[in-house]
């Protein structure tokens, strides 16, 4: 106990007033049993030495440490376009937060029992909604897209009724901050707009201590959060990942992807896809996940008008688009291999996802199979429709000046071979509900080395079976 007892310590946002949060202590899970440990993470925040079990003790409420007071963080936000005034942790707690050389990590507990914020809820989470979110942190991680990290999974057979009972369980994640859009929302909408700027100022000098070297260190502060949405949303159209729940209160102001419910990868590429059942009106479909990370820089911006002026926030905003869209295609160039300058590339780009769309192609061995163009002259399977673009794509390869090598190398280490299908989640999920922990094991190799060739596991690489499709996923998953 004594490694994470010297090195967590009580979180800095507790040191703002009193309406930023509440104090909280988890309600503890009746004999929690460890389901999974997290051990690269651990080890990257330097508590690999520690004992399993006391962390997991710790994190579930059943141990205190001295001077740590966990606390749950008070938000509201706009929830499928429509302003809710009162959200908040309604099922986490901020325990504390670790230095590592120069970078802060929160450590947040889910599913830890009722807070202040609550509502109706029962502040638990559910073995099925915490291992998704578990297993997908890691796969985002693996990919290289910015993300909250789980450090374990814990579960009880204390039962939580949703649609049915189920078992409950806990996860500990760790990200930069939980600190979102929705955190500003709250305050400037209650009319406290002295305590939005409090937050702005913490925020500055937690995160971007470069501010203070700007004429107006709140436009450097939201340039910061827009275009880092607007980078991190690229990379998610770029794998086919579908957020599923893009209200303002789950966009981090870090540019991280946290709060993973209804996610999904795409399998058979179609860009009207949506993931969330709770969704009817497609508003978070794949296609338009761009669009609503602008709509919700729009509503934060909004928020800071008692600190920068009008055209100010107006050429922030127009910064969105243009990281979005160079960051997207240049992403794209990246999965095809091509590194030089060429007028036609937009072009070649989008005729490759106009085939995908129409033939309903996977999405993921699509991209990944391109290397095999360059390298074999075929195309994996019988994907035919590409004859005619892949004629066009050897072309534009011959304007390369990297060998073929480097060129292979680069898109297999850019197009990965393994995803996060839903069914295999789900396989997962059943197999844990039945005591069965292997899939996890599985899983978690793939998706840290999702780059990599693994003929072990080469059947995870496979379309998904057509049983999947029916897999439904709501704002409870």
């Amino acid at each position: 106990m004594e490694i994470i007892k010297n090195n967590l310590k009580q979180h800095s946002y507790s040191s703002l007033s009193n309406e930023f949060y509440s104090e909280q202590l988890q309600q503890p899970l009746n004999d929690p049993y460890l389901i999974h440990v997290n051990k690269s993470l651990l080890s990257e925040l330097g508590l690999s030495k520690e004992s399993h079990e006391v962390l997991m003790n710790i994190f579930n409420g059943n141990v205190q440490i001295p001077g740590i007071q966990g606390i749950s963080m008070n938000y509201a936000g706009h929830q499928f376009g429509q302003y809710v005034q009162q959200l908040g942790d309604g099922r986490g707690i901020l325990l504390g937060e670790l230095k590592i050389k120069d970078e802060f990590f929160d450590i947040h507990i889910k599913g830890s029992g009722k807070t202040t914020y609550s509502r109706f809820g029962d502040g638990r989470a559910v073995l099925r909604s915490s291992l998704r979110e578990y297993l997908c942190g890691e796969a985002m991680n693996g990919l290289g897209i910015s993300s909250s990290r789980s450090l374990m999974i814990f579960g009880s057979h204390d039962m939580v009724y949703r649609e049915k009972s189920e078992p409950a369980a806990m996860i500990a994640r760790t990200a930069k901050t939980h600190i979102r859009f929705g955190s500003f929302e709250k305050f400037f909408h209650d009319g406290l707009l002295d305590r939005h700027k409090e937050l702005s100022d913490y925020v500055i000098y937690k995160y971007l201590p470069k501010a203070n070297k700007y004429k107006n260190k709140y436009s450097y502060l939201l340039e910061s959060i827009v275009t880092k949405t607007a980078s991190l949303i690229a990379n998610w159209q770029s794998v086919g990942f579908c957020h599923g729940v893009m209200n303002t209160d789950n966009m981090s102001i870090l540019g991280e992807t946290i709060d993973y419910g209804p996610y999904g990868f795409i399998d058979k590429f179609n860009p009207a896809h949506v993931c969330n059942l709770s969704d009817s009106s497609g508003r978070y479909s794949y296609q338009n996940q761009p669009y609503i990370g602008k709509w919700n820089c729009s509503a934060l911006a909004h928020t800071f008008g008692h600190l920068i002026d009008k055209e100010e926030i107006g050429r922030i905003m127009s910064l969105y688009e243009d990281v979005y869209g160079k960051t997207l295609f240049n992403l794209y160039k990246a999965k095809l291999g091509l590194k030089k300058k060429d007028n036609g590339d937009e072009l070649l780009i989008q005729e490759l996802l106009n085939i995908m769309e129409v033939e309903k192609l996977d999405f993921t061995r699509t991209f990944r199979s391109l290397s095999n163009i360059i390298k074999n002259n075929h195309l994996v399977k019988t994907d035919k429709s590409l004859k005619s673009w892949s004629e066009k794509f050897q072309q534009r390869h011959q304007h390369e000046s990297d060998d073929e090598d480097s060129r292979v190398k680069q898109m297999n280490q850019t197009n990965p071979k393994f995803i996060l299908r839903n069914y295999l989640v789900q396989n997962a999920i059943d197999k844990a509900e039945e005591g069965s922990y292997t899939e996890i094991d599985n899983l978690m190799e793939l998706i840290t080395k999702p780059f990599n060739e693994n003929l072990k596991y080469e059947k995870y690489a496979e379309e998904s079976p057509d049983w999947a499709a029916d897999i439904g996923l709501s704002c409870s998953s």
